[in-house]
């Protein structure tokens, strides 16, 4: 039988409230397994002492957080003067191999990292727009991971897939995603070698570049559909659960978590849904 193991991970834990509920509700009464914890969210505090404690065996990330909130430590490269993160993903690309800036994020990595850690297990570490993909910033996040005794890091490579419903392509956010999908390949064949180099372990595929603000069960199921073989998918979505009747991306992603058909679908497909903390045990 061929062994292939699906986790469903809630990135963006900790940043706002309805994040964490999100969390909660997706865990008890749908099939989240997982969740990535931003170290600098508004939320933090609730996420862990709120809800994680009510999600027993929910897998935790480190959501590495280098553009949004404010910063743990002096990182001034990155912020502005009251030490809020304001770069973009471009201004990283572009400076990646500059190595005072390196050494700012090194240091708010491990910040971030040692302030979750001293809270809660870790099993994985991911990124917050998948800024740690980004070569020179994914060698830093395995010598931290190494440092930390963290096995499993996410790569990007997503096997490519289509969506039957013809208005999920018509918008302008599906050929930006392609672009992403085409950047992402690119660097996990580089980061791969790297976490060979470190002796460290990653997913086989991801589920949520291609279809970015338009993840839906639809997403999750053609994207597991082109995957026979043995592996590790991680679909990532970043749902929110509000507490007045807001429709948007979020919420949609929010459905997903609790989408007990969908949930049949994964198993007939053959996947055992799980989480780093279960595969590392």
């Amino acid at each position: 039988m061929i062994n292939k193991k699906f986790i469903l991970n809630a990135d963006d834990f900790g940043l706002s409230n309805e994040n964490n509920q999100a969390v909660l509700e997706g865990y008890n009464n749908g099939f989240l397994t997982s969740a990535s914890l931003c170290a600098n969210g508004k939320a933090y505090e609730n996420a862990v002492h709120d809800i994680i404690p009510d999600c027993p065996n929910l897998g935790i990330a480190v959501h590495l957080n280098i553009m949004e909130g404010k910063a743990l430590t002096d990182c001034s490269l990155l912020t502005d003067k009251n030490g809020y993160f304001n770069k973009g993903y471009s201004y990283l690309i572009l400076n990646q191999n500059n190595k005072e800036l390196l050494e700012q994020i090194e240091r708010e990595f491990r910040a971030q990292m040692d302030k979750i850690t001293k809270d809660v297990k870790v099993d994985h570490l991911d990124s917050h727009v998948h800024t740690h993909a980004i070569p020179s910033l994914f060698k830093i996040t395995c010598q931290l991971a190494k440092e930390f005794g963290i096995q499993y890091i996410r790569t990007q490579y997503e096997a490519p897939y289509v969506i039957p419903k013809i208005k999920k392509h018509l918008t302008i956010k599906y050929p930006i995603n392609l672009l992403k999908i085409g950047l992402l390949q690119y660097y996990t064949n580089i980061n791969r070698k790297t976490i060979d180099l470190y002796a460290l372990k990653t997913n086989d595929y991801i589920i949520g570049v291609g279809y970015t603000g338009m993840m839906d069960s639809d997403a999750i199921e053609y994207g597991l559909k082109e995957l026979d073989n043995e592996c590790i998918a991680e679909a990532l979505i970043h749902p929110k659960k509000y507490i007045s009747d807001i429709k948007n991306s979020h919420t949609q992603e929010f459905a997903i978590t609790k989408d007990l058909t969908l949930k049949d679908t994964i198993i007939r497909l053959g996947f055992d849904i799980t989480n780093y903390k279960s595969i590392n045990e």
